[in-house]
């Protein structure tokens, strides 16, 4: 019963939310299908109200300990529906109207059951679901082969695993907890696939600074490695050397945004490092941005999502985690931050979670985030590297845009060192 409601107001609440949320789905029913014509229209508004009544009916029955009375209700409206409509089916071969109807059903069950907010919310999102039919098609229409899969790598790493692992420390030192090690792996990975989504919808379609900017988020050195290619070469429009830059100013926003998530405990600290190389590399990419022309954007790097490298990352932060514990006995934190920028050289995500695993004692918050940012400065040598083979003489404002990056985050090294 809804708190503070006699027993009367409450069963008026559930029918009423149950007809309101049949009256929700058939306004966008009937305005989808007011072009049809008179007579050929499968359901609208007066029908899509009382599916809900019949269904609110059906869920308070429920309730009330008359189950064989609310299933009698609902099998009969079900067949009505899918009875009523089978030529409306096979004539028009769209049955959105049908599944419509038994949703609506569904959701008018739930309202008189008692979960009116529930069901409100739910009837929210059909309405949003139909009415978004062309934007939800288009969208569609523009994925390819290897987009599709890779949605369905991602479902399977985020929704077919992590509900079922056990989620208690095991194995060697107790480093191992099955739940959260997959769930980084879920975070790290959905990070580069939202991105990626992200330029696949917006990037080529707003320009190099848009693929930029976006696939830097979850991949600096590969966009640095496309656009530094285009620039080397006779396709280039102009922006590239921005993007190079701001890539890369969106790498630094990238890892203190994983660093809140995985490792609160030395955000302070390496913010404090990597600010000055943070604003050095925003301030160089607004420039070469103002400098630059407008251009088409170059194809975005490849997705991101697989299995294999999946797997392979979850088993590198495993062992890391193991060898950080060993190594916090053995070594104490200079020996683990040490581990940290051999890591990070690697993979600068797995040195971020194998810091946010150890036990707060294990190592300073400053030395943590001193070998952390470590790790980002080799990492920005690698795109120096390439912008240079790539890109050649052309790629010299790009190049000095990520020198000047370096040259402030070397400086917060040393200095941070000088602090300890």
């Amino acid at each position: 019963m809804i708190g503070g409601a006699d027993a009367w107001a409450d069963e008026a609440i559930r029918i009423g939310t149950a007809i309101a949320a049949g009256l929700l789905i058939g306004i966008e029913r009937g305005w989808t299908q007011r072009r049809s014509e008179r007579g050929t229209r499968v359901a609208g508004v007066r029908t899509f109200t009382l599916i809900g009544l019949g269904g609110g009916l059906a869920g308070l029955l429920g309730s009330k300990g008359q189950p064989w009375a609310a299933a009698a209700i609902v099998l009969a409206a079900a067949a009505i529906l899918v009875i009523g409509y089978w030529k409306s089916v096979q004539e028009s071969r769209d049955a959105t109207t049908e599944v419509a109807g038994l949703v609506t059903l569904g959701i008018a069950c739930v309202a008189g059951a008692g979960s009116a907010g529930l069901a409100i919310a739910c009837a929210a999102a059909t309405v949003l679901v139909l009415a978004m039919r062309e934007e939800i098609h288009g969208f569609v229409s523009r994925l390819d082969e290897a987009d599709v899969k890779a949605l369905a790598r991602f479902a399977v790493i985020a929704l077919g695993v992590l509900p079922f692992l056990p989620d208690h420390p095991m194995g060697p030192y107790g480093a191992w907890n099955p739940a959260k090690l997959w769930w980084v792996v879920v975070l790290v990975t959905g990070f580069s696939f939202m991105a990626y989504v992200a330029n696949r919808i917006f990037g080529a379609r707003r320009g190099t600074i848009a693929t930029a900017l976006i696939g830097g988020a979850y991949s600096s050195t590969a966009v640095t490695q496309s656009l530094a290619q285009r620039l080397g070469s006779k396709e280039a429009g102009g922006s590239e050397a921005a993007g190079i830059a701001l890539a890369s100013a969106v790498m630094y926003l990238r890892v203190i945004v994983l660093v809140a998530i995985l490792a609160p405990r030395i955000l302070w600290s390496f913010v404090f490092v990597l600010a000055p190389a943070l604003l050095v590399a925003w301030l160089a990419g607004w420039w070469l941005y103002r400098k630059a022309s407008r251009c088409e954007g170059p194809s975005p790097p490849g997705n991101p999502i697989a299995l294999v490298p999946a797997l392979g990352f979850l088993l590198f932060i495993a062992v890391a985690a193991v060898v950080a514990r060993w190594a916090e006995g053995r070594f104490g934190q200079e020996g683990i931050a040490v581990l940290l920028l051999v890591m990070g050289s690697m993979d600068v995500d797995a040195a971020i979670v194998t810091a946010g695993g150890l036990p707060p004692g294990a190592i300073g918050a400053d030395l943590a985030a001193l070998a952390l940012c470590g790790t980002i400065l080799a990492n920005m040598f690698v795109k120096l590297g390439v912008t240079i083979a790539y890109a050649r003489g052309k790629g010299l404002s790009a190049a000095l845009a990520l020198g000047a990056s370096m040259a402030a985050l070397a400086a917060s090294l040393i200095i941070g060192w000088l602090r300890l």
